[in-house]
């Protein structure tokens, strides 16, 4: 425990139980935001005349750089003590000893986690930019590479790879704006909320929001330093997108496969095995399949942690805290190496020479039958999959089809044949007609996937231009804090010769 806080209703204190409690560790995180919330803080106490400027400007002297010379230590139970006592050893107790006035450990603690948060939740968000920046270069290079589609893990239909790979895109989409909404609700100060209930002295919560770069406040007090939500919410948030992460990981690594054989994966990101000289693994992909568990079971903990707890502050907190840190992190690095193996992926082309693929057309042949032959759609159905399963049965392919052949498991199924017209059927069994007729918004044909990636691309753009925003915000704001913090800390003001003034 620190010295400043024994003394008083705490008279000692064991080395052992300051290490077990102490989150000195995960703190660091939070030092350069721990300072900025002080700085702030003794600027509003300024400019409020609730402490002087010749006591302010000290004690912003002494913060000055803190953050770059600051060093941790075992012997004290968190970042915000730490501080404290620098600034105190460096100015004296009649003066740093109003660092702490009008706040409390519990609102500061909060609104460094914000601000922390905030910064991660804006990188995950510029990762997740770069990997939907891969996926329209490889779909463009791709708009007319047909591949398989599955459904149930079989071949189902044809479709596009670059009509796959815009739907990662939109995908990972959803997931940038979950991201950006709770970023909404992250970005809210809980400064001047003091232990729970603000305090007596006249500050201004809405001046020290502004100099921090945040959007607004966390209005009610008790609400400010007792909710951990926006902590689970972007867990949360990281969670689905860890999700989806993993599935598409698993297709690239299936698809990677020798039965699959659709993409090849670049060497550099995969590797062989110490024992069969054949093997290509892909590693890279199956550890950020893994990694996306730990993610989902960050948020588990932290709910576990945080379920039970009474109002307002308990120090279970900052248990929980370190999960975020570990998910963000997670997520942050596997992202990055996701969009590196995008960059570098090859597709294979030459899946039209399997014969079982052949009936990904079969839905095509029935919506002939129907559209052409006025058949109806089930009865059409029926015919077809009579079709697959005897040339199945045969050995053969759908490509294999004659006119004749159809005529024949029509007759068995209806009693009379159904006769078709040989460029009906060559039409209806083509890969590359299928593309083509599928035209309806959304669809694999080329306008649509052309349209489409046109339209990302502008999303993507538009979304860039709101991080650049966020950031810039930010920036701004603490450009501004230290820039006041500055001048202040230059000035020199002697007791008997400047009189304090409010400003």
């Amino acid at each position: 425990m620190s010295e400043l806080l024994r003394g008083g209703r705490i008279s000692t204190s064991r080395k052992d139980v300051i290490e077990f409690t102490s989150s000195m560790k995960s703190d660091i995180k939070l030092l350069k935001h721990v300072v900025n919330i002080n700085r702030a803080h003794i600027i509003m106490l300024m400019e409020n005349g609730i402490i002087s400027l010749s006591d302010g400007s000290r004690i912003l002297g002494a913060l000055m750089g803190l953050e770059d010379r600051l060093a941790p230590r075992s012997d004290i139970e968190d970042i915000h003590m730490l501080v404290e006592e620098e600034v105190i050893g460096c100015v004296g107790m009649d003066v740093g000893g109003n660092l702490n006035l009008a706040k409390s450990r519990n609102d500061q603690v909060a609104t460094a986690i914000r601000m922390a948060l905030r910064e991660e939740i804006l990188a995950i968000a510029d990762e997740i930019m770069g990997l939907q920046a891969a996926l329209l270069d490889l779909a463009e290079n791709n708009i007319d590479v047909i591949i398989p589609g599955y459904t149930h893990l079989q071949p189902a239909q044809p479709t596009t790879f670059a009509h796959y790979l815009i739907a990662q895109f939109d995908i990972f989409g959803r997931d940038l704006r979950r991201l950006f909404d709770a970023y909404g609700r992250i970005n809210l100060s809980p400064m001047g909320a003091g232990a729970l209930a603000t305090t007596s002295f006249p500050i201004s919560r809405e001046r020290v929001a502004e100099l921090l770069g945040f959007d607004g406040l966390v209005e009610n007090s008790i609400d400010a330093v007792a909710s951990r939500d926006f902590l689970l919410e972007a867990l949360a948030a990281l969670s689905v997108l860890a999700v989806d992460v993993s599935r598409f990981a698993e297709d690239l690594i299936l698809w990677a496969s020798m039965e699959f054989g659709l993409i090849d994966l670049p060497d550099e990101f995969t590797s062989t095995s110490s024992i069969m000289p054949q093997k290509k693994n892909p590693d890279v992909l199956e550890v950020i399949r893994a990694r996306m568990g730990l993610v989902i079971g960050d948020f588990v903990a932290a709910s576990t942690i945080l379920k039970g707890l009474p109002s307002t502050y308990n120090l279970d907190f900052q248990e929980a805290t370190p999960k975020l840190w570990s998910g963000t992190e997670v997520m942050s690095s596997s992202l990055r190496m996701l969009a590196e193996v995008i960059r570098n992926v090859r597709v294979r082309v030459d899946f039209r020479c399997k014969p079982t693929l052949s009936f990904l057309v079969a839905t095509e042949l029935a919506n002939m039958l129907t559209r052409i032959y006025k058949v109806p759609f089930r009865v059409s159905h029926r015919i077809v999959g009579a079709l697959v399963r005897r040339l199945v049965d045969e050995g053969r392919s759908l490509s294999e089809t004659t006119p004749d052949l159809l005529a024949k498991v029509s007759l068995e199924l209806l009693g009379s044949p159904l006769i078709v017209r040989d460029e009906d059927l060559r039409r209806a069994i083509s890969l590359d007609g299928f593309i083509e007729s599928h035209n309806v918004r959304g669809g694999p044909s080329r306008s649509e996937v052309g349209r489409m990636l046109s339209a990302r691309r502008e999303i993507l753009n538009q979304c860039r231009c709101e991080l650049a925003s966020k950031r810039e915000r930010i920036v701004d704001s603490i450009t501004t804090l230290n820039s006041i913090a500055e001048s202040y800390a230059a000035q020199i003001f002697h007791p008997a010769t400047q009189e304090d003034r409010k400003v």
